[in-house]
């Protein structure tokens, strides 16, 4: 005898209500294990892979890919095999609760399911005389990359679960691409590839919004008239859902920017001294393997900052109108990917050395960017910093991480005339802006701060001395 049981859609982080269902790695009539992965799905924090808690034979798919789902929600129905009833004496009836995978599971009843949004499914292109395709298997690709092959040789296009939804949103077909990464993998770039050169590259035939509100059909019914040969405009305008880690971005953003009042002040920094510090660390054999940049120095320089200044180290709580300051430094980094800002800390910077710092800011840079930073990655910093400069930009006046006093924002590095010695010389100079909660920070200590993290980055000598 067998049951049905249905996997509700877990908390897989600490209060998140809503997930987007980006790839289903099982089809209905799938055998599945327990811890088996079944499912990639994008929380307002990362793409996180559920396994599944039952064994047995996957029956229905009960939310479609790209679809947003609340916490609680049953998304898969599993055929189990069942077990004879063993008498026993009346209980009281308790709601029943599903095994907790990650996160502090759900509370019965404490989320209802949301009527389902009418996002098209992609329809089956086959015909009523083809074959019935066999079952399909999954095949283990990584962690992170996924295909599904069927036994006639068929399969869907190797791609990591961001790239997908970077094609997705472009409307790219993946299927009609050949990747370049490892093991023929697709990558962003392939993706933009066929973005730039639609001539060449199949684009997908999903509905679009048009400018009157209908949708335009995707590929002709058959029987009717192929389209030319030529590539068809694109629409006038593109509407593109905010869910995920943008949608979190974008609520976080307005919040701090109407709750805290920011000040920005800015200061033009000679940085030659620590470009000449970063040249000579790149050699040490300590750094080995690990990337060194201007931004290494700028964190360090900040961390002295903070030691120095406590009181920038810190939080307003509203809810008992205290101050809160931090004697360690959870330090946050901006880093940009193709889900949006995603903000990972270095938890107890202040502790690490050197190489230390090196190698977390590579870690997390690498774990965000491939949609796998954890919850607790992207929570509890105390004080931020952001790389303005990678994008050529000269300084900026950057919003505040919710919750935190301080934002430093470190601008381009270029050659610009500079009196050095008393002589006019050109250098290399850059531009700290330093963003700050005026409940918390006053002008003096923000002045403070930025003062004493330019005058360590014209001098890294002042690090060691002031550490």
């Amino acid at each position: 005898m067998t049951e049905r049981k249905q996997f509700r859609l877990p908390d897989v982080g600490e209060g998140l209500t809503e997930a987007d269902i980006v790839t289903w790695r099982v089809t209905p009539g799938d055998a599945v294990s327990v811890n088996q992965v079944i499912v990639d799905i994008e929380t307002a924090k990362a793409v996180v892979e559920l396994p599944s808690p039952f064994e047995g034979v996957v029956a229905e798919l009960l939310v479609d890919e790209g679809q947003t789902v609340d916490v609680g929600t049953p998304i898969i129905t599993v055929e189990v095999a069942g077990t004879d009833p063993v008498p026993a004496a009346p209980a009281s009836p308790a709601p029943e609760r599903q095994a907790v995978l990650v996160g502090y599971g759900v509370k019965a009843g404490s989320t209802q399911r949301r009527p389902r949004k009418t996002t098209p499914m992609v329809a089956s292109t086959a015909t009523p005389t083809d074959p019935a395709p066999a079952t399909a298997t999954p095949v283990n690709l990584g962690p992170t990359a996924t295909a599904v092959r069927d036994k006639n040789g068929g399969g869907r296009a190797l791609a990591k679960p961001p790239v997908r939804k970077l094609a997705r949103d472009l409307g790219v077909d993946l299927s009609q691409l050949s990747g370049t990464g490892p093991a023929g993998s697709i990558t962003r770039a392939d993706i933009h590839r066929a973005v730039d050169h639609p001539d060449t590259f199949s684009i997908s035939d999903e509905k679009v919004t048009t400018d009157s509100g209908t949708t335009a059909a995707g590929p002709a019914s058959a029987g009717a008239a192929p389209a030319p040969a030529t590539t068809a405009p694109r629409p006038r305008e593109e509407r593109v859902p905010v869910r995920g880690v943008r949608k979190h971005t974008a609520q976080a953003v307005t919040g701090s920017a109407f709750t805290a009042p920011h000040v920005t002040e800015f200061l033009d920094v000679d940085v030659t001294g620590t470009m000449e510090a970063v040249a000579r660390v790149r050699t040490l054999p300590e750094f080995e393997g690990l990337r060194v940049s201007p931004l290494l120095f700028v964190a360090r320089a900040l961390l002295v900052a903070a030691a120095r200044h406590p009181m920038i180290n810190s939080s307003w709580d509203a809810e008992t109108q205290e101050i809160v300051v931090h004697h360690y430094v959870n330090l946050g980094f901006a880093a940009a990917t193709d889900r949006g800002l995603l903000v990972p800390n270095i938890k107890d910077a202040q502790a690490l050395s050197l190489p230390g710092l090196a190698g977390a800011f590579a870690q997390l840079t690498t774990t965000a960017r491939d949609g796998r930073a954890a919850p607790a990655d992207l929570t509890g910093g105390t004080i931020t910093i952001t790389n303005v400069g990678v994008f050529g930009v000269d300084a900026g006046t950057p919003i505040l991480t919710p919750g935190e006093a301080a934002i430093l924002a470190f601008g381009r590095i270029r050659q610009a005339p500079w009196v050095h010695d008393g002589q006019l010389a050109v250098r290399q100079v850059t531009t700290l802006s330093l963003s700050f909660d005026h409940r918390i920070v006053d002008g003096e200590l923000g002045s403070a701060v930025l003062r004493d993290v330019g005058q360590m980055l014209e001098d890294p000598v002042r690090m060691l001395a002031w550490a």
